[in-house]
Order: structure tokens, then C-alpha cells, then sequence
């Protein structure tokens, strides 16, 4: 039997994670096909918090438009005890800055996120194909084949490469025979349950406390009547199923019989996994989100994780498939996996201290919002990297409000948005060796900005309320090179030319260094895409 020509990636699983993931590669100018088991989008609310991080991820993906329209800030905790209320800010409210647009942790239903990434890929031309199931993998030195069963039969997939995103239980996982570590606690159970409700405020996050980790909360879920629901279950309690029994459970436990559901549209029984991948992937097949690691639901971070892993390893699919060595597809594990490993400990020890009523285990912050991670110290970011005032190599980019030479302002992240990298010149010998800097013709392109101090000095755009050169810690000329997921590539505060094009090699198909007597076709003012 002919083989069909092989596509560019194939994704298993359209959740969050595989589906960002395919919007990256897809603006990239790649074949893909992404496809899910279910017979149709995931209707639930499970993972409901997206961190600052992550919305600047969305923004860049083009869907947050539709994330913001379909959530709201969390509201303040509202914690009971017998008939009082007490209020608990869980989420300090910040006011935005140039530097950080999205300071607020933002409640949405995972179905909305969902429906906004899959909304995002249709504009981009690709529809998730729900109700395929993969049943079997397999890969040789150029490609993988993959086997999955629909109501159509099965059909036979072979592409370059291959992800899999296919949650916690993953049998692209399984088929690698990839080790998951960790634990299950099977006695500790969660009930979640979405459901219409009436006699409850909706400006509050309810929680009721118990001894021994019992626990009750109640999250309005914006834009509708629904609150998410979580029941935590004793260790030989059998979970309610009807309504009836679930608001009996209620019942018993607030001692508020005002509280009424009257639909339930969604439910399901938890259990804290606290598992990582031995390996995110093997030859040409790569873990993202739950498949590559689990964890309990408090502090929103597995959600925010898994898109993160998509938005890490898109580019760099990107470029392998355009020429680049292979090897920086080894980067992705090493620059993800201790991500996951130090978020698993935070969200551990956040839920360990709600069973012990532990009011910091209920308290939200910066360790949360995922903006200080960072990959210094990595195989792309080595620790004798250089460095600003204030960022290192391997940190996240921040956002800066700049103006161009006609006068009108513009974000920074608005410059780094799409599938390319940024280099940035601060001052005129860095602009200088930026016009030297060549880049391939394959494969990410790159976006040249020069940066003056003040309008009228020759600068492409001036940074007259020093925005960037406070967020970036620039006390002199500097070349910044920025890359597609919006981390820092690259800091050069000397040898702008040398050091840079070094940086570049490890990340692009052959570049090659310009010499005096051949000019950029670009100036460097321009500010354009080569």
C-alpha cells in the first residue's frame, strides 16, 4: 500500500496546549493536522485561571480578543464560617504597566479558552478533527506514522514529526514508553461540578472549610449563572451522581439550604496526579501540557504550562523543518522540563496547604503569573551569557511603549508580534552592526528595530519616557535579539556583530556575517521583516 505524502506535524490533542500549538506552526507556513479522540470540544470548566504569562502568549497568537471578551478577574475569596462571610483578596488587583500589560490572573471557563485557540486556527484555515483516535505510532529516521480509528475506519498519518498533547493518560506517551513519575493519591478525591445556581452571591469565590482538608468552594464562572463546584470527597465516599444528592452534599456541608442548582452541565471526579515525563520525547515525537506532566489544580498552573510548552516548541519545529541542526530540537526539554518540575512543587504545596487551612496556600502572586520564569543558565541561555541592569539571557522580553518616527506610540509587544525574531539596537553602534548583522532567507525571518533616546536623533523609534530602557536595565549601546516565543535570545553590550551572529547560528539555518562591502538591503531604520 502507497503511503500518503507526509504532512509537516501531526498533533494528537486539541486542548490548549496542542492547539496553540498548531496555531504557531501554522502561521508559520506549515502543513499540519491536529486531531482529538473526542467526538467534539471539551465542554467543561476544569482549568479556569490564565496567568499573565499566558495572555501575553494568546495575545501573540491572535486569540486573546476572544479570552478577554469570555472571562473577568478573579473576585475576593469568600471564606464561611457557620453564617459569616469573610472577605480574602486571593489575587492582588495590579494596574497595568508598560512593561507588563497583563498584570491579573484571568478567570475563564477551559471550554472558552478552548473555543478561542480553535475560533484562532479556523481564521488560520484548520479545523480540529474531533472523533480520531490514535491506536498505534511508529517512526523511522525521516517520519512518523501514526494509525488512528474514526467512524470512518482507520487511516494512516505520516508526517515529520509528531506531538502529542493528548492529556495526562497519554497514549502517545504510553506508545513512546516514556516513563510518567510520580504519584496518585486515590483517597484524595475531588468532585467538580458546573451547574446553574441561585441563592449565591456572584461576587464572591465561596469557600467553606473543614477539619481534616474537608473543603466546599464555589467560583462564579463569568458571563453566565454557572458556578464551578468543588466537592472534596472523603477517602471511602462514593462520589454523588443526580442532582439531588449533589445539593444534599452541599447542603450538609455549608448548612445553607438557600443554595439551589438547578442544571448541571458538566462533572467530574479529580484526583491529584503529581507526575512528570521521564523524557518529553523520543526521535520524532514530543510531549506537551498533561501528557508531559500533571498537577493538582491549585494555583492555576497546568494549564498555563502546557500552552507554554506549544509556544516553546513551535518555533523550534519551525526551524528544524526549515534547515536548522536538529539539535536545538534537544532544547526543548531541556528548557521546559525543569519548568514543570518547579511548578509541580508549587502547586503541590499549595494544595497541601489548603487541606491544612494554611491562609498563604490561599494567597496568589508573582510565583503563580509565570512571568519571572526563565531559561538562564540553559543550553540556549549559559550562564556566562550576557547581561543588562535588570535581565539575563534566557528571561522574558518585556513589553515598552515606544514612539516611531511619525509620533505615534506603539507597544513593543505589538513589534514582536507573529512567527518571527526581533533584534533590537539601542543606540547607534549597536544600530550600526545590527545593519551588518545577516540573516538566512529560510525558515523565521527577522524584524530590525533601532531604538534612539529621543526623537529626531536618527532612531527608528525614540523611547522618550524610557520604558524600554528601564524595563531592560540599558545603560549604554546594546543589541538585544528577541526570540519568536518572546524570550531574550541574545544581550550584546560589546563585539555587537560577533557575539550575536554566534547566538544566531545555534537557532537558524546557516546565517552568515555581512561585510563592510555589502550592505543591508534593509536599513535600520526600517524596521522591517527581511
Amino acid at each position: 500500500m502507497n503511503r500518503p505524502q507526509a504532512i509537516d506535524v501531526l498533533i494528537i490533542g486539541a486542548g490548549p496546549s496542542g492547539s496553540a500549538l498548531a496555531i504557531d506552526l501554522v502561521r508559520r507556513g506549515l502543513e499540519v493536522r491536529i486531531v482529538d479522540r473526542s467526538p467534539h470540544a471539551f465542554d467543561g470548566s476544569r482549568a479556569k485561571g490564565i496567568q499573565p504569562r499566558s495572555l501575553e502568549v494568546l495575545e501573540d497568537l491572535g486569540a486573546l480578543d476572544d479570552v478577554l471578551a469570555g472571562g473577568d478577574i478573579y473576585p475576593k475569596l469568600g471564606l464561611h464560617a457557620g453564617p459569616i462571610g469573610v472577605p480574602w483578596k486571593m489575587f492582588p488587583h495590579k494596574e497595568a504597566t508598560p512593561d507588563v500589560p497583563y498584570p491579573n490572573t484571568w478567570l475563564i471557563p477551559q471550554f472558552r479558552t478552548d473555543r478561542a485557540l480553535h475560533a484562532r486556527l479556523g481564521e488560520l484555515g484548520r479545523e480540529v478533527e474531533f472523533g480520531k483516535e490514535l491506536t498505534e505510532l511508529t517512526q523511522d529516521e525521516d517520519t512518523v506514522v501514526a494509525k488512528v480509528v474514526s467512524a470512518d475506519g482507520v487511516e494512516e498519518i505520516v508526517a515529520r514529526y509528531a506531538v502529542g498533547a493528548d492529556g495526562g493518560s497519554s497514549a502517545v506517551r504510553k506508545q513512546l514508553d516514556i516513563g510518567f513519575v510520580g504519584t496518585t493519591d486515590e483517597s484524595d478525591r475531588m468532585l467538580i461540578v458546573d451547574a446553574s445556581v441561585s441563592g449565591l452571591a456572584r461576587n464572591r469565590w465561596h469557600m467553606w472549610p473543614g477539619l481534616g482538608g474537608k473543603f466546599i468552594g464555589a467560583c462564579p464562572l463569568p458571563d453566565s449563572d454557572m458556578f464551578q463546584w468543588m466537592i472534596r470527597l472523603t477517602p471511602d465516599e462514593k462520589p454523588p451522581q443526580e442532582i439531588g444528592a449533589i445539593i444534599d452534599r452541599i447542603h450538609s456541608h455549608t448548612r445553607n439550604r438557600h443554595i439551589q442548582l438547578h442544571a448541571i452541565h458538566w462533572k467530574s471526579v479529580f484526583r491529584p496526579n503529581i507526575r512528570l515525563a521521564e523524557h518529553y520525547g523520543r526521535g520524532r515525537v514530543f510531549l506537551v501540557g498533561d501528557a508531559a506532566h500533571v498537577h493538582t489544580p491549585a494555583g492555576a498552573q497546568g494549564l498555563n504550562t502546557g500552552m507554554q510548552d506549544g509556544y516553546n516548541l513551535g518555533w523550534k519545529l519551525g526551524q528544524v523543518l526549515a534547515g536548522a541542526d536538529p539539535a536545538l530540537l534537544s532544547t526543548y526539554e531541556a528548557e521546559r522540563q525543569p519548568i514543570a518540575a518547579g511548578v509541580l512543587g508549587l502547586s503541590t504545596e499549595k494544595w497541601d496547604g489548603i487541606a491544612k487551612l494554611a491562609p498563604s496556600s490561599m494567597k496568589r502572586g508573582k510565583d503563580e503569573q509565570q512571568l519571572s520564569l526563565t531559561y538562564y543558565g540553559g543550553p540556549l541561555a549559559p550562564a556566562d551569557s550576557g547581561g543588562t541592569g535588570t535581565l539575563h539571557v534566557g528571561d522574558r522580553a518585556p513589553d515598552a511603549r515606544l514612539l516611531g518616527a511619525d509620533g505615534a506610540e506603539t507597544r513593543l509587544f505589538n513589534l514582536f508580534q507573529g512567527p518571527h525574531f526581533t533584534a533590537i539596537a539601542y543606540g547607534p553602534g549597536a544600530a550600526r552592526d545590527l545593519e551588518l548583522l545577516d540573516w538566512p532567507t529560510t525558515g523565521a525571518q527577522m524584524k530590525r528595530l533601532t531604538v534612539g533616546s529621543a526623537a529626531g536623533d536618527g532612531g527608528a523609534f525614540s523611547d522618550p519616557k524610557n520604558t524600554l530602557r528601564s524595563a531592560y536595565g540599558l545603560t549604554g549601546d546594546t543589541l538585544l535579539l528577541i526570540r519568536p516565543d518572546g524570550y531574550i535570545g541574545h544581550i550584546a553590550t560589546r563585539d555587537f556583530l560577533t557575539t550575536t551572529q554566534a547566538a544566531v547560528r545555534a537557532m537558524t539555518p546557516q546565517a552568515r556575517s555581512r561585510t563592510m562591502s555589502q550592505p543591508s538591503h534593509t536599513s535600520p531604520g526600517s524596521g522591517a521583516t527581511e
